[in-house]
């Protein structure tokens, strides 16, 4: 295990592991990505289980207390984790910014942990094509995630029955509950008002990454390794970022 924490969270080589710890390349090329995988098989369903009812208003509360922003069940972005170029795959893996690279999509809440995870997609694709390939797009479409009821809020003096949302950027699509800024550069002063409220809001997973990242250092460098191996340490990565968020008390 020792190996695996400093592997995951010094961003040291395979061949520093085996200088470091006397451990054969193809043995820690083998054992890694299996300490990854049970990572995210044994600890996922505690630390990123899918929010009831009840855990969705909690994360709507909380992102009202420290952003403003109502009815906001969490912040939709993705990112893009480096890779060496993969064998056999031409310019699949490789993205709008020259890198080749998987993207990590994720939904993150008010406290900077993860709610929900789409890892693997290619490089090249956009953020909102992966979503609209995603499990969260098909269960949003389905309305089968049990999210909150709409609630009232008042507007100029009127009760307004509005919709639980996960905001996003302009990248993504409108849908019932997923909201996104208003586009253009001449808006009103309310819409230029919307578009800052919901920019507090979203900031929320891009400091998760950030956070992430600064943790598990692997990631400030390109993934060495293949495709799935890159897989099972970014799951692994996102559940021990949960983990050691709530073990922290959300420091």
């Amino acid at each position: 295990m020792f190996s695996f924490f400093r592997y995951l969270g010094s961003g040291c080589s395979l061949g520093d592991i085996h200088y470091n710890y006397l451990i054969g390349k193809s043995t820690a090329a083998t054992i890694i990505p299996h300490v990854c995988e049970t990572i995210w098989k044994k600890l996922k369903n505690i630390v990123m289980s899918e929010p009831t009812k009840g855990k969705w208003n909690e994360i709507s509360m909380k992102f009202e207390k420290n952003s403003k922003f109502p009815n906001c069940l969490g912040a939709l972005d993705g990112k893009h984790i480096r890779l060496i170029q993969p064998e056999h795959t031409g310019s699949l893996f490789y993205n709008y910014k020259h890198y080749f690279s998987l993207v990590l999509l994720a939904v993150a809440d008010a406290d900077y942990c993860f709610v929900w995870v789409d890892i693997g997609a290619f490089g090249k694709n956009s953020d909102s094509g992966i979503f609209k390939n995603s499990s969260l797009y098909k269960r949003l479409t389905e309305g089968s995630l049990d999210i909150p009821e709409p609630k009232p809020l008042v507007i100029k003096n009127k009760s307004v029955e509005l919709p639980h949302v996960i905001v996003a950027d302009e990248a993504f699509g409108m849908m019932e509950n997923l909201m996104r800024p208003y586009g253009g550069r001449s808006l009103t002063h309310p819409k230029k008002i919307f578009n800052y409220r919901i920019t507090l809001a979203r900031r929320y997973v891009e400091c998760t990454f950030g956070i992430m990242c600064n943790k598990w250092r692997i990631l400030h460098r390109p993934l060495d390794v293949n495709v799935e191996f890159a897989e099972k340490i970014v799951k692994a990565i996102c559940t021990l970022h949960n983990y050691v968020r709530m073990r922290d008390g959300y420091t």
